[in-house]
């Protein structure tokens, strides 16, 4: 009787574990399947709610190529300054090989709406091919787009086209100056100096700096990640070199290629109408040149002078003047050994000032107010809608260490000029934590 007992107990409870575990498994099923069909409900409520756009490709790439043609996006934006138009393209064209084009645009529930582009090949192409080129474009009726690309006839395959997205339709003014950066490429590794640089920005004033980056150092990438973490300097990718013959040259003549210094005046142009709806002044310059103040402490103390006295004005000049690194202060007290095996110049060290050759052309640099340029170059505006200013020498200069422009001049012929020396107290504590901070300078040998 035990032995029978047991044995039905054994049986009953091991039914019952079955029974229990495949009700549990209908119960799950049911409820994944019922998520499923939910999930999908919500899904096809969602896509009810809006309008499908038509199946196209959105580049996210900073050089886009244009289908059909020789010719490369870079970036549209809302622009309707130029009465007739609404949209201003970037580009980069083939001056040998320009025709009629179109817009078309992306808007509401499709990407079929079109308008003629009227073409704006930029002047100074300094006899290369390819040139820095504007396209501008009217929105068609009823529409608000958010992409938009050029065709070569009106009625082409949009499917078969890359779409840019349009910028500046929403952005907020958040910045007093930016700096704009044209190209970096190379092995350009002048960390230091770097660093140096865009520390003396901050405490003048400058909020953003925007980098065009094709390729550098190691070390300075480092650095140019730690900045871009941090949310002082934007990157903005630049791998022309994928597309196009390149120069390290300003003149096709002597250096042959197809564009400009790595298209230095496509992205000096870009940047400006990247930085216009939310900067109100961008200072166009290279990455070894600052544009200092003499007569006031900061970048916001001289325009605040200057703006009373030229309200009309879109672009005031600064003479840039070079202090050649061959020269070097005697006493060498800002040769500081914490930053003996950093990569590069130490600013710091060279206060002797070439006098430009006043008898020949000597170039300048630019703070610009963005709302009132439509082209620039790399050393004047071509196009603008206000008036320019050159900044007086003694008010405003730009300190650039470089080799000697001049250089047959003796050193009793050069001025002595330590502006730089006014922000040692703040500026080498700084660069300090900026170098640390990009792993660049062990802790141990911070001052």
């Amino acid at each position: 009787m035990k032995t029978w007992t047991g044995s039905t107990n054994w049986r009953w409870k091991r039914d019952f574990v079955l029974l229990l575990f495949t009700g549990l498994m209908v119960l799950l099923f049911y409820s994944l399947t019922t998520e499923k069909n939910r999930t999908k409900r919500i899904l096809v409520l969602k896509l009810q709610e809006k309008p499908v756009l038509s199946p196209v490709a959105i580049s996210e790439e900073s050089i886009t190529p244009l289908k059909n043609t020789k010719h490369y996006l870079v970036s549209a934006f809302m622009d309707q300054r130029v009465k007739g138009f609404d949209i201003r393209i970037i580009g980069i064209f083939k001056r040998d090989s320009i025709h009629p084009l179109y817009c078309s645009f992306c808007c509401g529930g499709g990407c079929n709406k079109t308008s003629p582009a009227n073409i704006l090949p930029h002047s100074d192409n300094f006899g290369f091919p390819y040139t820095a080129t504007d396209i501008l474009c009217q929105i068609p009726k009823n529409c608000d787009p958010s992409y938009v690309t050029v065709l070569t006839q009106p009625s082409s395959n949009v499917s078969d086209h890359v779409f840019i997205p349009i910028r500046n339709k929403n952005e907020e003014m958040r910045f007093n100056f930016t700096v704009c950066i044209s190209s970096l490429f190379g092995d350009y590794n002048n960390v230091l100096q770097f660093a140096q640089t865009l520390e003396m920005y901050k405490l003048l004033g400058v909020n953003r700096v925007v980098i065009y980056n094709t390729s550098c150092g190691p070390e300075l990438e480092r650095l140019l990640q730690s900045y871009s973490q941090e949310g002082f300097v934007e990157i903005v990718p630049w791998p022309i070199d994928r597309y196009l013959k390149l120069t390290r040259g300003w003149r096709f003549s002597e250096h042959g290629g197809d564009l400009q210094y790595f298209g230095q005046i496509v992205t000096l142009n870009e940047c400006v109408y990247r930085s216009m709806e939310r900067s109100r002044y961008v200072l166009l310059n290279d990455i070894d040149e600052i544009i200092m103040p003499y007569k006031h402490d900061n970048l916001v103390s001289l325009m605040n002078t200057l703006e009373p006295q030229n309200s009309n004005v879109g672009e005031f000049l600064i003479e840039n003047h070079i202090f050649p690194k061959k020269h070097f202060e005697p006493s060498r007290r800002f040769h500081l050994p914490q930053w003996e095996k950093v990569p590069g110049i130490n600013i710091l060290e060279h206060t002797y000032r070439e006098d430009p050759q006043r008898g020949v052309y000597h170039p300048h640099k630019m703070i610009v107010k963005p709302k009132l340029i439509e082209q620039t170059s790399v050393h004047e505006v071509l196009r603008k809608f206000g008036e320019g200013y050159k900044v007086p020498l003694e008010v405003c200069r730009i300190i650039h260490v470089r080799v000697a422009l001049r250089g047959y001049l003796k050193l009793e012929e050069l001025n002595e000029d330590k502006r730089l020396w006014d922000f040692q107290d703040t500026l080498i504590p700084n660069v300090d934590k900026a170098l640390k901070r990009a792993g660049l300078l062990p802790a141990e040998e911070q001052n």
